[in-house]
């Protein structure tokens, strides 16, 4: 929209994505949300864990601080720990989230044109943010697919079914 502020389209591309994975992650079960496809595979419970971590590191102290915090223990974020139930896990997704949304409204155009780093790799503000969004785009995808997968018969569709383009396209506000 042109009257948007310069980083408006971009939450509203992270917020797609947040709520197409909770759409997705509400249709199955705690089993589900902690199954693997196979070992050494994740699960969905991992995949929030990990984007979780990721945004509170990256998103902490964005445009004065490197974006892999010293703090952060990645590895961790591939394991589930005592502790690790559905709701601790989508608590850090929400917290991670909101530090996410915080950090990126206010930016102006000047930030924007900011360096920043992340593991010492100096980006624009604008390429490290379009990095995350590809990053959590893609790990979307596998909870998206995870989540179908666990649902089978039970899941509904997140965009326009199969056949229904049509009607879509009369009423697109229909459907997303």
């Amino acid at each position: 929209m042109p009257n948007d502020s310069p980083t408006e389209t971009v939450v509203r591309e992270f917020r797609r994505l947040q709520e197409h994975a909770e759409k997705a992650m509400a249709q199955i079960d705690d089993e589900a949300f902690f199954a693997t496809l196979g070992e050494g595979d994740n699960s969905i419970a991992i995949i929030v864990k990990h984007l979780a971590g990721n945004m509170r590191s990256r998103w902490t102290d964005f445009l004065t601080a490197d974006g892999e915090k010293p703090d952060r223990d990645r590895d961790c974020e591939f394991v589930i720990e005592p502790g690790d139930n559905r709701e601790s896990l989508l608590a850090r997704w929400e917290r991670g989230w909101q530090v996410l949304f915080d950090t990126i409204r206010p930016l102006t155009k000047a930030d924007l044109d900011r360096i920043v780093t992340i593991r010492g790799e100096p980006f624009t503000a604008t390429q490290a943010i379009h990095r995350q969004l590809t990053h959590y785009a893609g790990h979307v995808g596998q909870i998206v697919l995870l989540a179908k997968h666990h649902a089978g018969e039970r899941w509904t569709m997140l965009s326009i079914p199969r056949g229904r383009s049509g009607e879509f396209n009369a009423k697109p506000s229909r459907y997303l």
